[in-house]
């Protein structure tokens, strides 16, 4: 007679997945500032507060705020003259706040401290005369902020090294260059050797504009990557460090998924798979990354190793009106 089968038995019956978690992962410390800043401000200020743009790109976090009250809106035009407003973590052109003050509206900026030094860059090459060139994703709201911060037609946009040869400039021009902050580091600096070969007098920025999470986040899946039979970054499709983080992990030779959260896993992915690697992109909250955990524990026995490749410290300052 057979033994009697036992929910235990079931458990010992699955396969068994080593989890490789990259760390670090998920939230940087600019969005961790943004989100605070949305919080602050619905404290502060009473629902609704208006925001201008997606906070983060994290469609998970941005449901959480519009429960707690925030109206999340493309343009200025779109919110009440006595409403407070917030700028996303991306940055906004000069014309943004411009046009608050105007309106004589209470507005609130969280663009990310690393983008804000890129755009006092930007204005200190303008005002030596330097024309910019600006290495960054055409669309994305950081590149139309960054882009914003300068007179029209004094910085041109490049995304690939054949963009560089096509520039219309001579090698004695006055230029300069600057980076979207969440690029691929790989691809950039092909594009920085593309442009110094080019110009050979090009200006450099004083230091790296790629903020360290995106180098961080690269690194880490640099080192999951190799070992792994999947990778799976959680993250939106619209943020650029999310998809650069795909990218990384293929050119590692390994298969990459993007997802927003657990309950986008096809099961059938884990065919074959012994070993997976997780991140996460700088706009994803750590308890996505726990869903995501959980829900293979569903399926598989999980046997969970963290990878840390580096320690994040970072803590930007709240903005000066909404700290007591």
């Amino acid at each position: 007679m057979n033994a009697p089968f036992h929910q235990n038995d079931a458990q010992q019956a699955k396969l068994s997945l080593t989890v490789l978690i990259a760390a670090p992962r998920g939230f940087c410390a600019g969005v961790d500032r943004a989100i605070e800043i949305v919080e602050r401000a619905l404290e502060r200020y009473g629902a609704p507060v208006y925001v201008r743009h997606e906070i983060v790109h994290n469609r998970y976090v941005v449901d959480g705020l519009r429960a707690k009250g925030a109206i999340f809106v493309e343009e200025l035009d779109e919110v009440p003259d006595d409403a407070p407003v917030v700028f996303s973590a991306h940055g906004v052109p000069k014309t943004v706040p411009a046009e608050a003050e105007r309106r004589e509206m209470i507005y609130v900026d969280a663009t990310c401290p690393l983008v804000s030094k890129v755009h006092r860059q930007a204005e200190r090459q303008i005002e030596k005369g330097q024309h910019i060139i600006f290495i960054g994703h055409e669309g994305h709201p950081e590149v139309i902020g960054t882009m914003g911060q300068v007179p029209a037609g004094r910085m041109t946009l490049v995304e690939t090294v054949e963009d560089v040869a096509d520039l219309p400039f001579g090698p004695q021009d006055d230029l300069s260059f600057l980076t979207q902050t969440t690029l691929s580091v790989d691809d950039t600096a092909q594009i920085v050797d593309a442009l110094k070969q080019r110009f050979p007098h090009i200006v450099a920025p004083k230091a790296e504009d790629i903020c360290y999470a995106t180098s961080n986040r690269q690194a880490a899946v640099k080192e999951i990557a190799p070992a792994a039979d999947l990778v799976l970054v959680i993250g939106a499709p619209n943020s650029s460090n999310s998809v650069r983080l795909v990218e990384v992990s293929e050119r590692c030779g390994t298969d990459a998924r993007l997802i927003q959260r657990a309950s986008d896993i096809d099961p059938a992915w884990l065919d074959g798979v012994g070993t997976l690697g997780l991140t996460a992109g700088a706009s994803a909250p750590e308890r996505l990354v726990r869903e995501v955990v959980d829900q293979l524990a569903q399926w598989r026995s999980i046997e969970e190793r963290k990878i840390r490749t580096a320690e994040e410290k970072m803590v930007f300052k709240l903005p000066r009106q909404l700290v007591d």
